[in-house]
């Protein structure tokens, strides 16, 4: 593929697509200094490796990136060269404006994606919540872009709704590419570990078992039956276990109210909290920190 280098408000061929900044593919064969400085933008930018080798850094993490490698920025992630400068190489980027990535953690593209918003949940919480460096091997990645910069030349019928749907593609193969390298690189235990680690932080949203799933790389059926042979339990009521046991911390620090600590641990209120913590101590949220208090 040949250089190329497409613009919003400069190229025509992305004024009908003002979530795309940028589109380009740039060879570089000679290292000029200052010229990949770290900085910080609110959009969201990928990019893949075509040829070269690349020190980058992401998220003030250093990174060597070679061909079939991709990076993802997310809005106000520091990026740029290892050493201040591009090094020699081939790659090509995206730089796309989403509208938020909200504080529960929910990607919100914009009107021109077409993700459910269980999609849009699941991927930004992934993505979000990753713990691992957005850089993996995904040279998939390579050949959507190569799709896009072609709908966009050719503009055959159709062509708004397709270069949609690819930089829709392009966020699943991406957060299904970070599931699946964090499942390679640990096992059960491990994962199941980290999951309650986030789930422990989020206790009061409504996950559900295709998001849990999700977050470890597998599918809702091998994700059951995982949960179940190590912990005993349903995804949902191990979820519950958690719930209880961070609620059974606060209720002994004696400090929130009772329904307070309901919908802190994302009970659907201090009723539904009260019943389920009798169900499993045998006590209800009040009587159990009135015998705290009375053994201190």
């Amino acid at each position: 593929m040949n250089q190329f280098y497409l613009q919003q408000n400069a190229a025509r061929e992305l004024q009908p697509f003002p979530h795309i900044v940028e589109l380009a593919l740039k060879k570089n064969n000679a290292i000029r200094l200052d010229s990949l400085n770290t900085t910080a933008i609110n959009s969201l930018r990928i990019y893949y490796v075509i040829d070269g080798k690349f020190e980058w850094l992401i998220h003030e993490r250093q990174h060597i990136l070679y061909p079939g490698d991709v990076a993802m920025i997310l809005p106000g992630q520091k990026f740029g060269g290892g050493k201040g400068f591009l090094d020699i190489g081939t790659l090509c980027w995206i730089n796309i404006k989403i509208e938020r990535i909200d504080p529960a953690g929910k990607l919100v593209p914009g009107k021109w994606s077409s993700l459910s918003e269980n999609e849009r949940s699941t991927i930004g919480k992934i993505l979000m919540m990753n713990n691992r460096p957005l850089h993996l091997q995904l040279k998939e990645a390579g050949l959507i872009l190569e799709k896009i910069k072609a709908e966009l030349c050719c503009q055959e019928i159709g062509f708004n709704t397709r270069v949609n749907h690819l930089i829709d593609e392009l966020f699943i193969i991406i957060t299904r590419g970070l599931t699946r390298q964090n499942n390679t690189l640990r096992n059960f235990p491990q994962t199941f570990l980290r999951l309650e680690q986030q789930l422990r932080q989020r206790l009061d949203y409504q996950w559900t078992v295709d998001e849990m799933a999700a977050l470890v790389g597998l599918g809702t059926t091998a994700f059951n039956e995982k949960v179940k042979n190590y912990t005993g339990f349903s995804p949902l009521n191990y979820l519950i276990n958690i719930r209880i046991s961070e609620a059974i911390k606060l209720l002994k620090r004696g400090e929130a109210s009772v329904t307070a600590i309901a919908l802190d641990t994302g009970f659907y209120s201090s009723q539904h909290f009260s019943t389920t913590f009798k169900k499993l101590t045998g006590f209800t949220p009040s009587e159990f920190r009135k015998n705290n208090l009375l053994q201190k």
